[in-house]
Order: structure tokens, then sequence, then C-alpha cells
């Protein structure tokens, strides 16, 4: 463990402020292709009388449709 430690290691000074010395969010050219295909399978767009009934609950809870969407979706349950 201390060797994986000191050989991923990085001072404050190379990083800069602010940052928290986490992994890279793209690790591969694998993972950037199944994230983008998860969100474009996220997006996809549900029935109509899906739509409508989230666009009528979005404006009675005063959101956007995307937003109500991003919140089903962080969530994964309707509000």
């Amino acid at each position: 463990m201390d060797s994986l430690h000191r050989r991923n290691s990085l001072r404050l000074e190379e990083i800069g402020i602010g940052h928290n010395a986490g992994p890279p969010l793209v690790q591969s050219a694998w993972h950037l292709y199944a994230w983008k295909r998860a969100q474009k399978a996220a997006w996809k767009s549900p029935p109509v009388e899906v739509v409508r009934s989230r666009a009528k609950r979005a404006r009675e809870l005063g959101m956007t449709y995307k937003q109500y969407c991003l919140e089903i979706l962080e969530r994964g349950r309707y509000l």
C-alpha cells in the first residue's frame, strides 16, 4: 500500500490549490465511450405520454422539464 501511495502521491504545489487530488474523471478511451453511451441512453426520448406528465409535474414544482428529468436521473425516483 505504501509503495502505491508513494508512486501516485502528488504534492499540493504540483496540482494547485482547490484540487482534491482524486483520480482523473476519464481513465481511458473505453471509460469515455461508456460514459457517453450511458448519457445518450439516459436522455433517450420517452413516450409522449411520459413527457407530458413529466412536463406537467415540473410546472407544478416550478422547474423546467430538463431540471425535473435531471432530478429523476440523480435520485432514481420521482419527486
